[in-house]
């Protein structure tokens, strides 16, 4: 299967390298570049590439905001590209929906893994990693004091599950604290990413600081099978 990908990068130099790179693995072809964010929305929406790498910093429609768009009318996923290495762009392009963070400098073997892992429906940051930027970000702000309305869809096994993916725990790191099988934690996963429509581990990680289920700068918390154990290093 060729994994449909759009390039967007205002500098045509980097643009073309990254195009050229991809274009030359047998599974990847560069549908369509961009020059701006506006362009890639409309790339999107022409090609419906299977990923979007996105410059964060672009003219008319920076990244974010073309991440945030594409995310809400596609199925295409992103790849977040910038020279500036900040937990601050890095949790706004986790918020806009996007798969994948990376530096402009990054190794021409490690671009093509990305773009195979995020057409795979993988992410590129771990859940450990967003953990702290969301803790990072939230600290500090209002703390709900009754529960988002967005959790009463989940059973009380779904929110355990939840609660063990904001900690980064694997399916089979989840399937052994719920002393259940890995095939029904994916089922699990599965059921929490769909009724919350998150598009992958790491909006789940966001979610459950943002509904209040995780507290910022507190271990996720439980009581009686499938207590979620001491926070992790």
């Amino acid at each position: 299967m060729t994994i449909r990908v759009v390039v967007a990068d205002d500098q045509e130099l980097v643009r073309g390298g990254f195009a050229m790179i991809l274009d030359a693995q047998p599974d990847i072809e560069v549908v369509a570049e961009a020059g701006d964010g506006a362009a890639a929305i409309a790339a999107v929406r022409a090609h419906a590439p299977d990923v979007a790498l996105l410059d964060i910093r672009m003219p008319r429609v920076d990244g974010i905001e073309a991440c945030r768009a594409i995310a809400a009318e596609s199925a295409c996923r992103t790849v977040m590209l910038t020279t500036f290495d900040t937990d601050a762009y890095v949790y706004e392009a986790l918020h806009a929906g996007a798969s994948g963070f990376l530096l402009k400098d990054v190794r021409r073997d490690d671009l093509v893994h990305a773009v195979r892992v995020v057409a795979a429906g993988d992410s590129l940051l771990a859940p450990s990693v967003a953990r702290r930027l969301v803790e990072q970000y939230t600290a500090g702000g209002p703390r709900r004091t009754d529960p988002d309305p967005r959790l009463g869809v989940l059973t009380g096994r779904e929110r355990q599950t939840l609660l063990l993916l904001a900690r980064g725990l694997s399916n089979a790191e989840i399937a052994a604290e719920l002393v259940v099988s890995e095939h029904t934690v994916k089922t699990h996963v599965g059921n929490v990413l769909a009724k919350l429509g998150l598009r992958d581990r790491v909006q789940a990680v966001i979610c459950a600081y943002e509904t209040g289920l995780v507290a910022a700068g507190a271990p996720p918390a439980g009581g009686g099978a499938g207590a979620v154990p001491p926070p992790w290093r």
